[in-house]
C-alpha cells in the first residue's frame, strides 16, 4: 500500500489545464485503491482546497464531497503517538514537522512508499521511501 500526501489530492481536483497531466495521475493514483491517508492529508486537503487566494478554490460543499469519497481508504489518525515520532522524525532528518508527521502516518499504516512532490524523490526515511508521482508530468 502507498500513502498519498495532500499535493496528490490538490491535483486530483484541479481544473487548471496546466495541470491536466498532474491531475490525470492523481486520479489514476486514487483509482487504484492501494493508497491510504491520514487524518491531517484531509485536513490539509479542505484548508487549501478552499482557501479564498486559491486561483480555482473549492466550495465548501465541493470539499466535504470529495473527503467523502476518501473515508474508505485507510486513514491514519493524528495520536499523540504519532505526533511524538514525528517530533523525533523532524528532528532526526532535519524536515517539517508536518512532513515528518506524513512519514510517520504512512508508517503507522504499514505503507512504505510515500507519493508526494514535497520531501525527496527517493529518499529513504527509515524504511519509508518516497516517491515523486509526478516526475513524468
Amino acid at each position: 500500500m502507498r500513502f498519498v500526501d495532500t499535493n496528490v489530492l490538490l491535483y486530483a481536483v484541479s481544473p487548471d489545464p496546466e495541470e491536466a497531466a498532474k491531475a490525470k495521475r492523481a486520479n489514476e493514483i486514487l483509482d487504484a485503491r492501494d493508497v491510504a491517508l491520514s487524518a491531517q492529508v484531509l485536513q490539509e486537503f479542505y484548508v487549501q482546497a478552499t482557501r479564498a487566494s486559491r486561483a480555482d478554490p473549492l466550495t465548501h460543499a465541493e470539499a466535504v464531497a470529495f473527503v467523502e469519497t476518501l473515508v474508505d481508504f485507510p486513514i491514519a489518525p493524528v495520536t499523540t503517538r504519532l505526533v511524538l515520532a514525528a517530533v523525533a522524525t523532524s528532528e532526526r532528518f532535519r524536515i517539517s514537522y508536518w512532513d515528518a508527521a506524513i512519514l510517520e502516518a504512512s508508517r503507522s499504516l504499514g505503507c512504505d512508499v510515500v507519493l508526494s512532490e514535497d520531501l525527496n524523490d527517493g529518499q529513504d526515511y527509515d524504511g519509508v521511501r518516497v516517491e515523486s508521482p509526478f516526475r513524468d508530468c
